[in-house]
């Protein structure tokens, strides 16, 4: 049968049509973004200290990963052990909590190291509880500022720990807190976890009258009454969630004060279902210690996933939401997002901190966890515990016209 004209243009059309489909489908044009190929989301993969988790798990953070094309995935690790996880660098970016950290992984996978990123920092703080902070005060170890939030003199609390002091031999703790216990603040496993490590460079910037420590003789000069801030604490966890969670389950009986990322709190604070309570209160050392989480990437990937956290405003709320201050860019973002919430009495600005402790070299911090490390070993303390590092994920969220 012959074919009239109207029957070949239709034809033509149908088979454009079909051609211009599986150009689309292949391609990914009109949705996906720079990072999709074919249609569908490149998978990211990454490893975060556990402060990050509920971050990177959030479905609105994954919505605005999946905006640009990707779907994040990650699994924890305390920071400070992650250079030493096996087959790290096999993942597009790690992700610890500190600059000092990732300088630790730079080391030792300097020839894997495509770029590191300063995305946002947290404010070391302390975790405790009203009868606490009041007990303190008495002794003059706590005070309030004039918007009262409350600061604990790190030098004064040293002090009180060096002497060996019990809570029921501060005066009024009879009423407050009678307890046999020593004065002292719980924190993660130095031997693994990064929020441990910014309590002793803090520690050890207040022992060396306010000073960085920047030689060995000065690391050894204090180096007891390091070490004895964490193995007299006993046994300890191996990353930041798990003692705050004591402290947010257990009480004051069993967890007084605990050192932990200010994001944390306001994290838990902000929750539906929080567990933070009218007797427990967040107090900030004096001086204070910023731990500026660092990311490194191993990939291009892993370096787009950086830059979006850097650069993307509206990641930058949701990490405001989740207690963590931008840098760059988006400084402006946390402040906002604190008078948004009428939170500017509780938390402070970020240009407000002024009394900051400074870290040592990653040489000299490295020097005192290896030396306070051995302590552990002969207090007869366990071993470091293994850690999983099994993926874990979100599911990225469907765009519109996409298959579920």
């Amino acid at each position: 049968m012959k074919l009239r004209t109207p029957h070949i243009i239709g034809i033509v059309l149908l088979v454009v049509g079909i051609v211009t489909v599986l150009v689309i489908q292949l391609t990914g044009i009109g949705r996906g973004g720079t990072g999709s190929i074919g249609g569908k989301h490149t998978v990211v993969e990454g490893v975060v200290g556990s402060e990050k988790v509920a971050f990177f798990q959030d479905p609105e953070v994954q919505r605005v990963f999946a905006d640009h094309g990707y779907e994040v995935r990650v699994s924890k690790s305390g920071s400070w052990r992650m250079a030493e996880l096996d087959g790290l660098t096999n993942y597009d970016f790690a992700f610890p909590a500190s600059e000092i950290a990732a300088t630790h992984i730079s080391t030792i996978h300097k020839d894997a190291v495509l770029s590191t990123h300063k995305p946002f920092f947290s404010p070391m703080a302390i975790a405790t509880f009203k009868p606490i902070v009041e007990l303190l005060s008495a002794a003059d170890v706590a005070s309030q500022d004039a918007n009262g939030r409350w600061q604990i003199d790190i030098e004064a609390y040293l002090k009180l720990v060096e002497s060996d002091t019990r809570w029921r031999d501060l005066p009024g703790a009879n009423k407050l807190y009678n307890s046999p216990r020593t004065v002292m603040i719980t924190s993660t496993d130095i031997r693994t976890s990064n929020s441990a490590g910014m309590y002793l460079a803090l520690a050890s910037y207040v022992l060396n009258d306010q000073n960085v420590v920047t030689n060995r003789t000065q690391a050894d000069a204090n180096l007891a009454l390091l070490t004895k801030l964490f193995v007299g604490q006993g046994y300890s966890g191996s990353s930041s969630t798990a003692p705050f969670d004591d402290y947010l389950s257990q009480g004051m009986g069993a967890v007084p004060m605990v050192m932990v990322y200010e994001g944390q709190y306001l994290e838990e604070e902000l929750r539906d279902n929080s567990r933070i309570s009218d007797q427990m209160v967040l107090a900030y050392p004096s001086p204070t210690i910023f731990s500026v989480h660092t990311g490194v990437a191993f990939s291009e990937d892993g370096q787009a996933i950086m830059q979006l956290l850097e650069t993307d405003p509206e990641l930058a709320k949701l990490l405001a939401a989740h207690g963590f201050r931008p840098q760059g860019t988006n400084a402006s973002t946390f402040d906002s997002f604190l008078n948004d919430n009428k939170l500017a009495d509780t938390y402070p600005s970020s240009s407000s901190f002024v009394n900051l402790a400074v870290e040592p070299s990653y040489e000299i911090l490295d020097y005192l966890l290896r030396k306070i490390g051995e302590s552990y070993s002969v207090s007869g303390a366990p071993p470091v515990e293994p850690e999983e590092t099994e993926l874990t994920s979100v599911p990225a969220p469907n765009h519109p016209g996409e298959n579920p």
